[in-house]
């Protein structure tokens, strides 16, 4: 449980400047396409990490790549906390990014593998809540005392930074998992590493993690512009309460793979993505909040149960060594969700606007996740995993 209270704060870190986007465009004067770019710097940063480290903590040991992780999360919190200009946004961002490649891996092994006897089930439950239940807290935190409290720009990073102090402690108190540990000089670069027994289901698992992800990145990154010009909802603590809403509903989706089973949540929570995007595009359309907020609910329940599905099922088929880099891999595909359809996005609210770049945006990411249920359909993953 410990393992995952620090997972979750270094995530936290990750989406804290969600909801004060609008803040840096008025202060520092730039585009919308800017602020994708700045949000996909750090998703970006995090495929770096996991291509050229991804299976770093299977051969050096769990603690230290995630101290520092850490270690990177605090220097994020430092530039946003001296930002002058668009480059400490972007310097912030790499290294949020950083900080998350290191720890994805590492700690949502670490996390299983700390689990007594007859847990793993749970620890993967508790992994995937820290991931994503950190993610809804940072713009949440961010959103309150950006609205409430005095300095918006300063202090929700001078508060996550004392978390990150207080993380690194609590890591220190905690038992290595890895047993034969090797030199860092023996860590090389290489290409995600999928075993065969992991190959039938990855494809799949993989494509709805991506679309799950890129549904996060479009809320993440471009949702509180559409409250603020669309809806005319300017409360910064509301942006950041509707963005938290979709990562605490991938909790709850999550939550719930464990009675609906590995084998059928993967279906199902493509089945929810598929719903999610359609309640975004009645949004953009009919620009109604509370379509908004439905699309929060549903799309991250079917992120969660998506999820939670391709990461137990791609993690059990993995052998133990291998277990930190093929779930790197898993995460090599998500982020890349995260990044890509964001910046284009970006590039699309020039000549289509707000609206249009995000139908285009949902018709994609339908078709996609379209075709990934379809598959699991036709070859359901095996019920044993």
């Amino acid at each position: 449980m410990l393992g995952g209270l620090v997972f979750a704060v270094c995530m936290a870190g990750t989406t804290l400047p969600t909801p004060l986007y609008g803040h840096y465009r008025r202060e520092f004067d730039f585009s919308e396409l800017t602020v994708t770019v700045v949000y996909a710097v750090y998703a970006f940063a995090v495929i770096a990490v996991l291509l050229l480290a991804g299976d770093v903590s299977d051969a050096v040991g769990r603690r230290p790549v995630i101290l520092w992780g850490l270690g990177f999360a605090a220097a994020s919190a430092v530039c946003f906390l001296s930002a002058s200009g668009l480059g400490w946004l972007y310097a912030g961002r790499l290294l949020s990014g950083l900080s998350a490649g290191l720890l994805t891996g590492a700690a949502t092994a670490y996390v299983i593998e700390l689990a007594p006897p007859g847990g793993a089930a749970r620890a993967t439950l508790v992994a995937t809540a820290a991931n994503m239940g950190g993610l809804g807290c940072g713009p949440l935190l961010a959103g309150v005392l950006a609205e409430y409290a005095p300095w918006p720009l300063y202090l929700p990073f001078a508060v996550h930074l004392g978390f990150v102090v207080c993380a690194g402690a609590v890591v220190l108190g905690l038992a290595e998992t890895v047993g034969e540990r090797r030199p860092l000089s023996t860590v090389r670069p290489r290409r995600p590493d999928l075993p065969r027994g992991v190959r039938r289901v990855f494809g799949p698992a993989a494509t709805a993690a991506f679309v799950g992800f890129a549904l996060f990145g479009v809320f993440t990154s471009v949702s509180p512009a559409f409250l603020a010009e669309s809806l005319h909802e300017r409360d910064l603590a509301l942006s950041g309460l509707v963005v938290a809403t979709a990562f605490f509903a991938s909790i709850a989706g999550q939550a719930s793979v464990g009675r609906i089973g590995v084998g059928r949540s993967l279906p199902l929570g493509c089945a929810a993505l598929l719903a999610g995007l359609a309640l975004l595009a009645g949004a953009l359309t009919r620009e109604v909040l509370a379509l908004v907020v439905a699309s929060a609910v549903v799309g991250g329940a079917g992120q969660g149960l998506s999820f939670r599905g391709a990461l137990s099922a791609v993690a059990a088929a993995s052998p133990a060594r291998k277990r930190a880099a093929v779930i790197s891999a898993l995460f090599v595909v998500a982020y890349t969700g995260i990044s890509v359809p964001v910046i284009g996005v970006g590039v699309l609210t020039g000549p289509l606007g707000l609206r249009g770049a995000g139908l285009v945006f949902i018709a994609c990411m339908a078709v996609l996740v379209t075709a990934a249920a379809g598959y699991l359909l036709r070859r359901p993953v095996p019920a044993g995993i």
